[in-house]
């Protein structure tokens, strides 16, 4: 059976897409159609901000996005050097809070140890969050996108926490992504699922998905990344049929498989 993936491929040179092998072990044909293209914005302000760690309580990280745009931060050897030699410890010695193990696994790769990997959403991270920091700090810094959800400051702002948030990528459709979805549809058929994974992932596929499918549409089994990406297909009349208990390869594919028995 053939599954849809609403998302970029990865593309580390380490073999096959970890969710492609997960999916395919279940005995399922899985294909990637990325569904989102980001624009970073601000880097300079954002380069001042992160050289200026005694301003901040720590780093609050939900989307693996935001750890690209500090990296593009970093590219000049002068501020890779700098960061390397002391810039890194004494974030370090803050807390670097973060939203699942993609996010995790690139904060590392920049010398970070973040907390809160296990944490599947923001709603989740921001108890962490108040159960370990105290009001009368200097605010936690927050890198985000356009299309953030306020749950995390608003928690987080009703608690006391302080917080300072910054704008740093653009969350736009896929300029291909139409094209790549007709093309799969034509070549393959209708899928038996189609997994989004974020509400913008819905926001920017889903119409042309409806049009594609046509009265087939009630056949597909739509799959969820997390709860945020679900309420965003159930908002859209969809029912979903499966969601994955944590925003992982595994969990997806086993959600996928058992929801095709």
């Amino acid at each position: 059976m053939n599954v849809l993936l609403l998302k970029e491929p990865k593309d580390d040179g380490s073999g096959p897409d970890p969710y492609i092998k997960e999916l395919g072990s279940c005995g399922l044909e899985a294909t990637m159609i990325p569904a989102l293209s980001f624009q970073f914005v601000s880097l300079n302000a954002l380069t001042d901000k992160l050289f200026q760690p005694s301003k901040h309580s720590g780093l609050i990280f939900t989307s693996p996005r935001a750890v690209e745009a500090v990296k593009m931060c970093l590219e000049s050897d002068e501020k890779r050097a700098e960061w390397n030699r002391s810039v890194k410890d004494e974030w370090n010695t803050k807390s670097i809070y973060v939203v699942g193990k993609a996010t995790a696994t690139l904060a590392r790769s920049l010398g970070l140890n973040p907390l809160g990997e296990d944490t599947g959403t923001a709603d989740v991270l921001s108890r962490l969050i108040i159960d370990r920091e105290d009001t009368n700090i200097p605010p936690l810094f927050f890198p985000c996108g356009s299309l953030k959800r306020e749950v995390l400051p608003t928690t987080l702002r009703e608690n006391g926490v302080p917080l300072e948030t910054m704008t740093v990528y653009q969350t736009i459709g896929h300029p291909d992504v139409a094209a790549n979805l007709k093309n799969y549809f034509a070549a393959k058929g209708v899928p038996a699922s189609v997994a989004f994974f974020s509400p913008s992932g819905v926001r920017f596929c889903l119409d042309e998905i409806r049009k594609l499918a046509g009265e087939q549409i009630t056949q597909i089994k739509f799959a969820a990344i997390g709860p945020t990406t679900r309420d965003a297909l159930t908002a859209e009349g969809l029912c979903v049929s499966c969601t994955a208990e944590k925003p992982t390869p595994g969990n997806l594919a086993a959600a996928i498989a058992e929801a095709l028995k």
